[in-house]
């Protein structure tokens, strides 16, 4: 499978002895190529630009690396645990002209840094992709964009989803692919304070989140009153949320860093409105929600 994962485990044993037509890579069965048209769509998706570094985990013939490498100027390497297909996706970058951006190694999935990666691709059957979400979540930088053809990563939602057309495709109903698409979160769960003067005077304001996956909650302290934030929004490392608190409506955006934010707040009051900068520091640090889960509690994910 063109972005499979070849590895010896007992529960892809299982899978495909419930569902052959799956067509992960083991022993005697077939690669499957992933159509042309589903790689453009999941590199337009990801936003591939020249400046990023493309990691395919189970690279099959190549393609995904090389048409990032041909058409939008990145560079990446690709793994998969098939000697043969590792050799045909290096002559294939060479054919293209990619050879010093597109590179393919014979390793297993598991064993493959992928710290350095701004996009992640992969085409893995469901169990596959959470016994490496974890990983995934604390290994790659936040920020990190990951695609994936046809499975999803249980209970992480994607921030985005779409179905299409996949003309040539040997698996599945109808010729139709599915493309989940995630940005890694930053950590946000923790207690933040700052102080701000939205009418002259510093008020002191406490923000307590908790976070499981990209979703974030919590609440918003500030002069002995205590509201839920709303509209919380976490996007690699950054971060938007607001909450109403005298009658006066704050919205905050900003970017973490390590165990601060920066970034710009808004307090509204009536018609009238102020532009202030917005500084907090993290006072207390919370493992969010996601980080405690077992391979074992993820694999029961799939629905």
């Amino acid at each position: 499978m063109d972005g499979s994962a070849r590895l010896g485990c007992g529960v892809i044993l299982a899978c495909l002895a419930a569902a052959p037509a799956l067509a992960q890579d083991w022993g005697d069965t077939p690669y499957v190529q992933t159509p042309q048209n589903v790689v453009d769509t999941m590199l337009e998706i990801a936003k591939v630009g020249p400046g990023d570094t493309v990691i395919d985990l189970g690279s099959g013939d190549g393609r995904m690396v090389i048409t990032a490498a041909k058409r939008y100027g990145a560079r990446g390497f690709g793994v998969d645990l098939d000697r043969k297909l590792v050799a045909l996706a290096n002559r294939n970058a060479a054919q293209a002209g990619v050879a010093n951006r597109a590179v393919f190694y014979q390793r297993d999935l598991h064993e493959t840094d992928v710290s350095s990666a701004t996009v992640m691709s992969i085409y893995l059957l469901p169990e596959v992709n959470l016994m490496i979400r974890t990983r995934l979540l604390a290994t790659l930088k936040p920020g990190t964009r990951v695609v994936s053809h046809d499975y999803g990563m249980g209970d992480w939602k994607p921030d985005f989803f779409t179905e299409l057309d996949a003309p040539g495709k040997t698996v599945g109903i109808g010729q139709r692919s599915k493309i989940y698409y995630w940005v890694v979160p930053g950590r946000a769960a923790g207690r933040w304070t700052w102080r701000l003067a939205p009418e002259g005077k510093p008020v002191a304001f406490e923000l307590a989140l908790q976070q499981n996956f990209q979703e974030v909650e919590g609440t918003l302290t500030a002069g002995g009153t205590t509201v839920r934030v709303e509209g919380a929004k976490l996007a690699g490392e950054n971060i938007a949320f607001s909450a109403t608190l005298g009658g006066t409506r704050y919205e905050f955006s900003g970017r973490i860093f390590n165990h601060a934010i920066e970034g710009s707040a808004r307090a509204v009051r009536g018609a009238e409105s102020r532009d202030l900068t917005w500084s907090a520091a993290r006072t207390e640090i919370w493992e969010p929600r996601h980080a405690s889960l077992t391979t074992e509690q993820a694999l029961k994910e799939i629905h």
